[in-house]
């Protein structure tokens, strides 16, 4: 789940990081009434994504008046697919410098990675170009937690006179880390003051959606995903989900071999329409797992695909073919079945669907892209 920029701020207030004392505000009213109350702020579109600013999301102002104009080009202007309904109105602050932290799981190190540069205020991705020796990456062991003596060394390295003040900030910006069961938290720009003072500016917070479970006050602040109707609608029953604009629908079992499965069938120069894992216990959830792929209006063709290992393919066919049996649908369906069961899998459906698996994955993707194109023909 990803989190506007007050909602992780807070996450940073949490774990004794300064930050601004923004308001929130959602219409130009009430932004010209926090802008009384600040003096001199910026007016900050509050969605969960970056280049903000480069999309006019972040504006300076000098006076109420001109706070209220600002949140009226801002309020309703789309940024990254977001539309923007509420603004952040933080206090202008005396900027000697700007610098960039991040923790973040690391595939490579597989663990948490803490990022530091005395270059911020720009993507992070700028900096490793520009400054790429200006970027400190330190992994952290998920065993024995933050080194912090190797930490401030690094950072000796990088900020000599300034070195203890931020370090204690990236020990707590990795406490903030993992008090949220985060996948990212980043500050950017981490900004020292005129008087010498530090203080976090933004904060982006990803929080991994499995944890919410114990992040309920968190998760209350933060941004869902946004979901088309049958996404939600295979939320609720669990089923993993994701609609797409192709034609080929796609049940298969394993998230890899489902993707898999889509990238053969774009190769073989067709589109999936979905991509829908429903793993071993499709006997079960076959019935709404087809509903929902099959509500997709452009679906011309189904394409089941099972490689059982644990699972059993036949258990897998079995539901599909009841579920199919059930709704009765009228567009072609093929079947590649390989694994644990398949002699009776196969047996299943030649005998209750009068239909051939093919014998080649290959095979039964060029079947259901050209049965799906002979449809939309």
């Amino acid at each position: 789940m990803n989190f506007t920029e007050h909602a992780g701020k807070a996450a940073l207030r949490a774990a004794g990081i300064p930050t601004p004392e923004g308001i929130v505000a959602r219409t130009p009213e009430d932004v010209a009434d926090a802008a009384r109350r600040i003096g001199k702020c910026v007016i900050k579109a509050q969605v969960p994504t970056g280049k903000r600013g480069k999309a006019g999301g972040i504006k300076l102002a000098a006076t109420p008046e001109e706070a209220a104009n600002h949140a009226r080009a801002i309020l309703g202007m789309t940024i990254g697919e977001h539309k923007v309904d509420h603004v952040l109105v933080d206090p202008q602050v005396n900027i000697a410098r700007e610098m960039y932290a991040a923790v973040l799981n690391d595939p490579e190190t597989q663990g948490p990675l803490l990022l530091f540069s005395p270059e911020g205020g720009m993507d992070i991705e700028e900096i490793a170009a520009e400054h790429p020796h200006a970027l400190l990456r330190l992994p952290i062991s998920i065993i024995k937690g933050l080194d912090e003596e190797a930490l401030a060394a690094a950072v000796r390295r990088y900020d000599p006179p300034a070195a203890g003040a931020i370090t204690d900030i990236l020990v707590k910006l990795y406490e903030a880390y993992r008090a949220s069961d985060a996948e990212l938290v980043e500050i950017n720009p981490l900004v020292q003051m005129r008087d010498g003072h530090f203080i976090a500016l933004d904060c982006k917070l990803t929080v991994d959606d499995s944890a919410l479970t114990r992040q309920e006050a968190l998760a209350h602040s933060g941004t869902p995903d946004k979901t088309t109707d049958l996404e939600a609608r295979a939320k609720v029953l669990h089923l993993k989900y994701i609609e797409l604009d192709g034609e080929v629908g796609v049940l298969a079992n394993g998230a890899g071999l489902t993707m898999t499965t889509m990238d053969a069938i774009r190769h073989f120069g067709g589109q999936p329409a979905n991509f829908m894992e429903i793993g071993g216990d499709s006997y079960t959830k076959a019935v709404p797992a087809l509903e929902i792929v099959l509500a997709n209006p452009n679906v011309k063709a189904l394409l089941v695909n099972f490689c059982g290992a644990f699972a059993r393919t036949d258990v897998m066919a079995e539901g599909v073919i009841n579920a199919w049996l059930h709704l009765k649908p009228k567009i072609p369906i093929v079947f590649t079945i390989h694994g644990t069961g398949e002699d009776e899998a196969i047996a299943m459906v030649r005998e209750r669907l009068g239909i051939e698996p093919h014998d080649l994955m290959d095979d039964a993707v060029k079947a259901a892209v050209a049965a799906a194109k002979g449809a939309r023909a």
